[in-house]
């Protein structure tokens, strides 16, 4: 990097801060700091929701997968995503938004309490936390390396340069901010893909042009849609996987479609957020697919093997705007999942274990949310220094294992229990649901791993928690069903769209001390 490259890049972080300065006038109580008041235009949602799906882990991680394996990277990541999404804009998109248009919460997991009961919704609010407070710091630890590769500074040092630059602006503007950085990091990486495509396109005169480059040796077997251990098993897991995660089961997707006017425009939406998915991703992999012609990665895994096309190919000012590109992706998802687990915290946990925390005015409530997501952002950041230590090995491991495994037994009763067909799963089917699919995700990656020859291969590591907790969902639910009048009732709200008003939801015997009405809530 040179002047001008280091001049794009404080200039980004500059557009950053100043932005969320700006939204800051926007937010004046939790709802505007955690959904936007529910005033976010669907394009702005749509794109929000694309770009809080990416990360630097695309451009280290999945640039490795794409380097080994080729188009594999496509198929059984971004386009499972498209797919879920899809199915997801009419399935769950306008139920999350009526969480917020008629059940009035702020947080996506604020309804488990009348629709569970308080313990399920707590279990799933920690867990959630923690599993995210990993996820994200393996995004640091991705953008850091990349930055190390290209200024030579520590990774240690690189987390907390993106974490406190992602911490002022999220932390001041709220989901406005969120969104309307996106919006702008969305720009940046469009222009800055599109450069290094074009700059990988006119490489490939010397190696047959766009369509005779495939025959070439390097890029062997590169063409498959499902090689190594990305077979159709672990297609088929990532399909189910991604569409409770990218629906909402990672909680801050759910935040977009929440921030939305109507499930009208929850679902166009998704379905925009969808279409990027399903194109903007080949125009990013392609590169990376021709990699192996281009550089010699210095990592086992290639994940190094992007950052070194770049530096090799564009020029000064271009590269650092592909620079900007990877830690725009990574601040977008890291900014998103703090503001849904500063969310969680403020509305789920902190008026179970503080008295004070149930009486916050709209000034106090904004206080509590802005430190939970400094808090959020610090653990992570202090997490990820550990990402390549033995526990968590490298960072598409984290990203694939950990994440992916850990993820449905969390989402699939949040996400299920928004459906009618699964009414009668209370209570009981959903913690044990969650407990049984975390207890499977130890057992394969740990005890029955070691025993293995070999391993237990990807595949199963990730499928089989998520085929335990779905299971369990539903054949507990058929043997214990614990459908009530008072949980109808909240399913019915979230699954029609009656505006004229409906019957007063009464409260779970001995957990709620208050009243859903169309209104609002009532004491």
């Amino acid at each position: 990097m040179n002047s001008l490259d280091w001049a794009v890049l404080i200039g980004y972080f500059g557009v950053m801060v100043a932005i969320g300065i700006w939204s800051h006038k926007r937010v004046d109580n939790v709802s505007d700091f955690f959904t936007a008041g529910g005033k976010m235009p669907w394009w702005l949602s749509g794109i929000s929701h694309h770009m809080s799906g990416y990360s630097a882990v695309m451009f280290t991680g999945y640039a490795g997968i794409a380097y080994t394996y080729g188009v594999t990277s496509f198929i059984t990541w971004s386009f499972p995503i498209a797919l879920g999404i899809a199915i997801g804009s009419k399935l769950f998109a306008p139920r999350i938004n009526r969480l917020r248009s008629r059940l009035h919460v702020a947080s996506p997991l604020e309804y488990l309490k009348n629709r569970y009961n308080l313990k399920t919704q707590q279990a799933l609010a920690w867990s959630g936390m923690l599993l995210k407070i990993v996820d994200v710091a393996a995004k640091w630890a991705a953008i850091s390396t990349l930055l190390s590769v290209f200024t030579g500074i520590s990774i240690n040092q690189g987390i907390l340069i993106t974490g406190v630059i992602t911490a002022i602006y999220c932390t001041i503007g709220g989901l406005w901010a969120d969104a309307l950085t996106e919006l702008g990091q969305f720009i940046i990486q469009l222009l800055a893909g599109v450069a290094m495509f074009v700059a990988v396109v006119a490489k490939l005169g010397e190696h047959g042009g766009f369509f005779g480059v495939w025959d070439e040796p390097e890029l062997a077997g590169h063409g498959k849609p499902l090689v190594g251990p990305y077979g159709t098993i672990f297609l088929l897991a990532f399909l189910f996987i991604k569409l409770f995660e990218y629906n909402g089961g990672m909680l801050n997707q759910a935040q977009r479609y929440m921030a939305t006017s109507s499930p009208r425009e929850a679902t166009r939406s998704a379905r925009l957020s969808a279409i990027l998915w399903l194109v903007w991703p080949v125009v990013l992999f392609f590169p990376m697919w021709m990699s192996p012609l281009l550089v010699d990665a210095q990592k086992p895994d290639g994940s190094d093997s992007y950052a070194l096309m770049t530096e090799q190919l564009l020029p000064h000012g271009l590269l650092g705007l592909v620079i900007v590109g990877f830690f725009s992706h990574t601040m977008a998802m890291c900014s998103s999942d703090a503001n849904a687990i500063a969310a969680v915290f403020t509305r789920d946990v902190a008026p179970v274990v503080s008295k004070a925390a149930r009486s916050w005015n709209d000034r106090k409530g904004l206080i509590a949310a802005r430190l939970t997501t400094v808090v959020f952002l610090g653990l992570s950041m202090a997490v990820a220094t550990q990402v390549n230590s033995p526990a968590f090995k490298d960072i598409i491991t984290v990203v694939i294992k950990w994440v992916a495994g850990l993820m449905g037994p969390i989402a699939i009763p949040m996400m299920l229990g928004l459906l009618r067909t699964f009414r009668k799963s209370g209570p009981t089917a959903a913690l044990t649901s969650w407990s049984m699919g975390l207890l499977a995700f130890w057992l394969v990656n740990y005890p029955i791993n070691w025993n293995v020859e070999g391993g237990v291969p990807l595949e199963y590591q990730v499928s089989i928690p998520l085929a335990v907790s779905l299971i369990l969902y539903i054949l507990v639910g058929y043997l214990k069903p614990e459908d009530t009048p008072e949980r109808d009732a909240i399913i019915e709200k979230i699954n029609t769209d009656d505006s004229a008003g409906g019957a007063v939801i009464p409260p779970p015997a001995e957990e709620v001390d208050e009243v859903v009405t169309p209104q609002g809530r009532l004491p």
